[in-house]
């Protein structure tokens, strides 16, 4: 299939996978920066941005086209949904996913009898109902949930409606996929079998991926540790971007 990924820079390899509804152009002014240390790939996933969708939209899909389309051993940074994309194929992968970063990220994004840390599951279906009516007004309210409470919210909401739909629409089943893994993947057993170095990037004010599942997920892991930015949300690599690539350099350079 086609994958869209714009590449910039030159070093070790760097794959940035972003969220659910967005694309690689999320990542622009945090890939400019790491681009004068290492050779990072911006990756529109199957279904977002300028990538052609899957048949199906699943985690085992979405990490075979990656795997097929980087043949190198490489370090990879997912955002939120784009984290749980990562821990999977760091967890099937570990000799190609040599470093991992969790950015805003959870092993089970729904809440769960024994897991208090997710989405109530009524407002993930409301979302998946939402979206069958009018999915750019659903998406619109889903970038405002991600910047509640960040400092510069309102010039970051801009920001991110404004890059929203600009390589064009993502494809239906890419969304619908895409909030079928967040309403049902778990991944709380990979944890403990993810040997790699690992980074995981919190927001102090995230109200979809609260800090607590990123302690969860830094404590399950075996060599992994934790950054909570203070004063940010859901999208620390925008609304502090100095800070995040500061702790992304130097966790990639040790």
């Amino acid at each position: 299939m086609s994958l869209h990924v714009e590449t910039s820079g030159s070093g070790a390899p760097l794959v940035l996978l972003h969220g659910w509804g967005m694309h690689g152009g999320v990542w622009a002014d945090v890939a400019q920066k790491l681009a004068v240390d290492f050779q990072v790939h911006s990756v529109d996933l199957p279904g977002n941005g300028a990538s052609a969708a899957l048949p199906e939209t699943n985690l085992d899909a979405l990490v075979q086209v990656l795997s097929v389309r980087f043949g190198e051993p490489l370090s990879v940074c997912g955002w939120s949904l784009g984290g749980q994309v990562a821990l999977h194929w760091a967890a099937r992968e570990p000799d190609k996913v040599r470093r991992l970063i969790l950015v805003a990220s959870t092993p089970c994004f729904a809440e769960r009898e024994d897991w208090a840390f997710g989405m109530e599951s009524a407002v993930l279906e409301k979302f998946a109902a939402e979206l069958e009516v009018n999915h750019a007004a659903t998406l619109r309210r889903f970038i405002s949930l991600q910047l509640r409470g960040s400092e510069n919210e309102r010039e970051l909401l801009m920001l991110l409606r404004e890059r929203l739909f600009s390589r064009g629409e993502p494809d239906m089943g890419a969304l619908r996929g895409g909030l079928d893994i967040l309403r049902d993947a778990d991944q709380r057993a990979e944890l403990q079998c993810i040997r790699q170095p690992t980074l995981v990037v919190a927001g102090e004010r995230d109200k979809l991926t609260v800090p607590a599942a990123s302690h969860y997920m830094a404590q399950a892991m075996p060599t992994a540790r934790m950054v909570e930015v203070a004063g940010a949300a859901h999208a620390p690599f925008l609304s502090h971007a100095e800070i995040f690539v500061e702790h992304v350099k130097r966790f990639l350079h040790e």
